[in-house]
Protein backbone atom coordinates (compact mmCIF):
# COMPACT_ATOMS: atom_id res chain seq x y z
CA UNK A 1 0.00 0.00 0.00
CA UNK A 2 1.31 3.37 -1.03
CA UNK A 3 1.04 6.51 1.04
CA UNK A 4 -0.30 9.89 -0.82
CA UNK A 5 2.19 12.04 -1.62
CA UNK A 6 0.70 15.11 0.25
CA UNK A 7 2.45 12.88 3.17
CA UNK A 8 6.08 13.80 3.26
CA UNK A 9 7.16 10.57 1.36
CA UNK A 10 8.51 9.21 -2.08
CA UNK A 11 6.93 6.63 -4.13
CA UNK A 12 10.03 3.96 -2.54
CA UNK A 13 8.70 5.20 0.91
CA UNK A 14 11.24 7.19 1.83
CA UNK A 15 11.29 10.93 3.39
CA UNK A 16 11.11 13.69 0.68
CA UNK A 17 14.28 15.81 0.69
CA UNK A 18 14.53 19.26 1.97
CA UNK A 19 12.17 22.28 0.09
CA UNK A 20 14.46 24.76 -1.14
CA UNK A 21 13.02 27.22 1.69
CA UNK A 22 14.18 24.64 4.46
CA UNK A 23 17.54 24.33 2.56
CA UNK A 24 18.27 27.95 2.80
CA UNK A 25 17.38 27.88 6.64
CA UNK A 26 19.73 25.23 7.42
CA UNK A 27 22.37 26.83 5.12
CA UNK A 28 22.13 30.03 6.72
CA UNK A 29 22.36 28.58 10.07
CA UNK A 30 25.42 26.63 9.12
CA UNK A 31 26.88 29.68 7.82
CA UNK A 32 26.40 31.34 11.57
CA UNK A 33 27.38 28.48 13.56
CA UNK A 34 31.08 27.84 11.30
CA UNK A 35 33.83 30.56 10.23
CA UNK A 36 34.60 30.50 6.44
CA UNK A 37 37.79 27.76 6.38
CA UNK A 38 40.35 30.71 4.56
CA UNK A 39 39.74 32.83 7.66
CA UNK A 40 40.55 29.79 10.21
CA UNK A 41 43.38 29.24 7.80
CA UNK A 42 44.99 32.73 8.45
CA UNK A 43 44.81 32.65 12.18
CA UNK A 44 41.50 33.61 13.08
CA UNK A 45 40.87 34.33 16.90
CA UNK A 46 38.16 32.39 18.26
CA UNK A 47 35.34 33.62 19.75
CA UNK A 48 36.01 33.20 23.09
CA UNK A 49 39.61 31.47 24.86
CA UNK A 50 38.87 27.22 25.75
CA UNK A 51 41.73 27.40 27.31
CA UNK A 52 40.06 28.76 31.23
CA UNK A 53 36.87 26.54 30.40
CA UNK A 54 40.27 23.68 30.10
CA UNK A 55 41.25 24.59 33.82
CA UNK A 56 37.92 24.67 35.39
CA UNK A 57 37.27 20.85 34.19
CA UNK A 58 40.76 19.71 35.35
CA UNK A 59 40.41 21.34 38.37
CA UNK A 60 36.77 19.70 39.46
CA UNK A 61 36.89 16.33 41.45
CA UNK A 62 36.58 13.14 39.21
CA UNK A 63 32.53 12.09 38.96
CA UNK A 64 32.52 8.98 41.68
CA UNK A 65 30.29 6.04 40.68
CA UNK A 66 27.59 4.54 43.13
CA UNK A 67 27.99 1.03 44.45
CA UNK A 68 24.61 0.06 43.10
CA UNK A 69 26.59 0.49 39.55
CA UNK A 70 28.85 -2.01 40.50
CA UNK A 71 26.68 -4.38 41.61
CA UNK A 72 24.45 -4.17 38.23
CA UNK A 73 27.78 -4.41 36.40
CA UNK A 74 28.44 -7.83 38.60
CA UNK A 75 25.27 -9.16 38.30
CA UNK A 76 24.80 -8.51 34.24
CA UNK A 77 28.35 -9.84 34.28
CA UNK A 78 27.72 -13.55 36.39
CA UNK A 79 24.67 -13.88 33.76
CA UNK A 80 26.66 -13.64 30.94
CA UNK A 81 29.09 -16.14 32.26
CA UNK A 82 26.57 -18.47 33.93
CA UNK A 83 23.69 -17.79 30.98
CA UNK A 84 25.62 -17.35 27.90
CA UNK A 85 22.31 -17.61 25.52
CA UNK A 86 21.18 -14.83 26.92
CA UNK A 87 23.75 -12.55 25.00
CA UNK A 88 22.68 -12.63 21.32
CA UNK A 89 18.82 -12.44 22.90
CA UNK A 90 20.38 -9.21 24.71
CA UNK A 91 22.27 -7.58 21.38
CA UNK A 92 19.39 -7.99 19.47
CA UNK A 93 16.83 -5.83 21.63
CA UNK A 94 19.70 -2.60 21.53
Amino acid sequence: MRKSAGDGMNDDGLKNGLSADEFVDVRGELRDAVPPIDQLGRGADLRRDLWPDMLRRLERPPVRVPWFDWALLAVSGAAAIFFPALIPALLYHL
